[in-house]
């Protein structure tokens, strides 16, 4: 999206000056996100310290609000100390690298830029606190919270009693063509993708044994797929690839590249867009206690599938609001998916711990009058339908803001309406093969793939949730209803703008070869700091024959940083670098610590 579209009104934070110190690579992203939303850029300030970054909103009459960022909060600074090492203590190494048998490393900056998000969140909500006569201190938020959050229904599954409903083991889509090409495959239901292995060829007791792997990856992280599909692909071009797609109703997308999508004109812009709607009657809104988290009162109905949607809310929930969500008649089947909990989830409750239900049939018009209704009564709808649904249901924006004006209608999407050539079905690792992620995320030594970790799904919900906290404010501020769109394309942009800067001045985009790999110890493994990796990895032989504490006191005494990586996720809980800041819920699900700090 070019830019934040707020025709006919002000941005949420005009006449507000943004005052940033501290390193870019805490707070750049933040930085940019509260420009595109009107804050103007006060002088540089000074750098600060290098493991905190401070943003200041102020004018407009109000307190300023404050946020801090930094590496390490719930662990010791020695252990989390840049991206790296957040993504080795927390868990991320291990999920990502779960397709490949052992922790790697993810190449962009995800932690980095889930933490800049959150803190955009935290000083949004905190305006939107004020504005509705609370009184909010500085938001503190870091990049091993961030961490964590990104790992929360990882965690949670594999901290259960019970065992997952998919095998575990390395492997896993992209496929690859007899002609060289990389590619994605989607199918949604267990039809479609057999009819596509037959179309290409495949043998039918590898199709019955891929499926389940297959359809569960997003889940593990991994899909141990029989190599017979993985065989029969090499024996076919990608012309008959993509005729199998077509007559079998899957989808596929090739890999594409860095260089293409900048050449796109990829990451041009602001990852979300607001679109101001009806003028709302003044409301009469209760002044919020000072002990009130910010969102208290207001209420969200939520219609969300899978991750994206249902973390945006679950974000919204955390920081106040009540969310209500919008289940089919007999309730989200995903609530019994395994590992459970009581009896629930353990990966759904990650997601809607907390969250009211109220099962409506969106098929029926006496039912989609009833949710009409109660979006009459609330403060936000937010859904991720597939395009076209909401229109087709009398549900969009135009339709809700003629029952309630002052409603903030948000729409987390795959692609954000923007066409793109030969966009496929937009889920998440779909848009990673689209946009170029897939060559991101892995160092230039090996071959470009998407990771099975839901990257874009994670930041896609946090972008829902920043986008509805500007539609908010703007609303406070305006009077009017807003619509707010977000998509896992913005993610994949944001995620990978660094990137898409280099191919854009024609320099190499990927990391070089080894970059983020962890070294191996006796009985484990190590992850260097980025900027000691170069050194370390000139003692991997004398490390990999010492135990992994006796490794770290090798590098340390040397001056070099680094940490252990976690490779089991049941065991972070019990983890001293957590020191417990990982609880259970009351259904005894693993739960990771709020993302902020709000005072």
């Amino acid at each position: 999206m070019a830019h934040t579209t707020t025709t006919g009104t002000a941005l949420p934070l005009d006449g507000l000056e943004l005052t940033a110190s501290g390193p870019p690579d805490l707070a750049g992203t933040a930085v940019g996100h509260l420009r595109a939303l009107g804050a103007r850029r006060a002088p540089a300030a000074d750098r600060g310290p290098a493991e905190r970054a401070r943003l200041v909103l102020a004018g407009r009459g109000h307190p300023p609000v404050l946020a801090r960022v930094g590496w390490a909060d719930v662990c010791p600074p020695q252990d989390v100390c840049d991206e790296a090492t957040a993504q080795a203590v927390c868990g991320v190494m291990a999920v990502h690298g779960q397709r490949d048998g052992g922790p790697r490393g993810l190449a962009v900056d995800y932690a980095a830029t889930a933490a800049d998000v959150l803190a955009v969140q935290g000083l949004l909500a905190a305006l939107v606190g004020q504005a509705r006569g609370g009184a909010f201190g500085p938001v503190s938020t870091a990049v091993d919270r961030a961490a964590l959050l990104t790992v929360s229904q990882y965690a949670a599954a594999a901290g259960a009693e019970e065992g997952e409903a998919a095998p575990i083991g390395p492997g896993g889509p992209p496929f690859t063509t007899a002609d060289g090409t990389r590619f994605e495959l989607e199918a949604l239901d267990p039809v479609v993708w057999a009819a596509f292995w037959r179309a290409v060829g495949a043998p039918q007791e590898a199709i019955r044994a891929g499926w389940r792997p297959f359809q569960f990856r997003y889940a593990t992280g991994c899909a141990p797929l029989p190599d017979a599909l993985h065989a029969v692909t090499r024996t076919r071009g990608w012309a008959e690839v993509r005729h199998a797609a077509d007559a079998s109703g899957a989808d596929v997308c090739r890999l594409h590249t860095l260089a293409e999508r900048a050449a796109e004109g990829g990451a041009a812009g602001v990852p979300w867009a607001l679109a101001p709607g009806r003028a709302a009657p003044p409301a009469a809104r209760a002044r919020i206690p000072s002990s009130a988290r910010p969102l208290a009162g207001l209420v969200v109905l939520e219609a969300g599938r899978r991750i994206q949607a249902p973390l945006a809310a679950h974000v919204l929930g955390l920081l106040g609001a009540e969310v209500i969500r919008i289940e089919p008649p007999g309730g989200d089947p995903l609530r019994g998916m395994p590992p459970t909990c009581s009896g629930l989830s353990a990966r759904w409750l990650a997601l809607n711990r907390g969250k009211k239900a109220v099962e409506i049939d969106i098929k029926s018009a006496s039912e989609r009058r009833r949710l009409r209704e109660m979006a009459a009564g609330a403060d936000v709808f937010l859904h991720n339908w597939a395009p076209g649904k909401a229109e087709q249901l009398g549900l969009d924006s135009a339709a809700l803001s003629v029952a309630n004006p002052g409603l903030v209608y948000a729409y987390t999407s795959g692609f954000g309406g923007r066409e793109l050539p030969g966009a496929p079905v937009g889920t998440d690792f779909m848009v990673q093969a689209r946009a170029g992620v897939g060559e991101a995320v892995r160092p230039a030594d090996e071959p470009p793939a998407p990771s099975l970790m839901t990257l874009l799904d994670v930041l896609g919900g946090l972008l829902g949730a920043e986008a509805v906290l500007a539609g908010l404010l703007a609303r406070e501020r305006t009077g009017h209803g807003i619509r707010v769109d977000s998509s896992l394309l913005g993610a994949a942009e944001m995620l990978t703008a660094p990137a898409l800067r280099r191919a854009a001045a024609g320099r190499n985009p990927r990391r070089p070869a080894g970059f983020r790999r962890p070294l191996r110890t006796a009985d484990g493994w190590l992850a260097p700091a980025d900027v000691h990796a170069a050194e370390a990895a000139g003692r991997a032989g004398r490390l990999r024959r010492l135990p992994t504490v006796e490794a770290l006191v090798d590098l340390r005494t040397r001056g070099l940083a680094g940490t252990a990586v976690s490779t089991d996720l049941a065991g972070l809980p019990g983890d001293p670098r957590i020191a417990g800041a990982l609880t259970r819920d009351a259904h005894g699900a693993p739960a990771v610590p709020s993302p902020w700090s709000l005072s």
